[in-house]
């Protein structure tokens, strides 16, 4: 499958809001909510789409001035398109992007019984922080992840 990978735009919204229908049961953003994330100017979403232009993922990331650290706060992959390897393409790009704007640490929140999205997570190196209890509004727990983006350097040899 042929993957482009760009930053999202207005345009996507309709997209981006049908697939978090598609994709969630609970916990999804307001059209409001997608189009002030879209456009705000600390926020940055990236898509995953196919040969036609057809969505099949997304991210969006949340930055803090002055923080180096940055939230995963919502994350996408069509239902049909999972296991396609999309989700790790998309988070290593997003990885990037924050690595570029100065981010050392990314965090992210996830379903405590979302089993694929954890082991993903932990292969891309998330390491689990916090037990989040009766986060989502089902009630099911949640865990809290982040990530070091930038590697430790080594100590110089002499």
């Amino acid at each position: 499958m042929n993957i482009t990978l760009r930053q999202g735009r207005t345009e996507d919204l309709d997209a981006i809001v049908h697939l978090e229908q598609i994709a969630f049961a609970d916990d999804r953003f307001s059209r409001r909510q997608l189009w002030h994330l879209l456009n705000r100017g600390h926020a940055l979403t990236l898509v995953a789409e196919d040969e036609q232009g057809a969505l099949l993922g997304y991210g969006m990331l949340l930055f803090r001035r002055g923080s180096v650290r940055v939230r995963l706060y919502s994350f996408c992959v069509h239902p049909d398109a999972r296991g396609a390897g999309i989700g790790r393409r998309l988070l290593e790009a997003l990885e990037r992007e924050a690595l570029e704007r100065g981010a050392e640490y990314l965090s992210l929140e996830v379903r405590a019984d979302n089993r694929v999205a954890l082991r993903l997570y932990r292969r891309m190196g998330y390491r689990l922080s916090r037990w989040l209890d009766d986060y989502y509004a089902d009630g099911c727990d949640g865990w809290q992840m982040e990530k070091a983006l930038r590697q430790p350097c080594e100590a110089p040899m002499v």
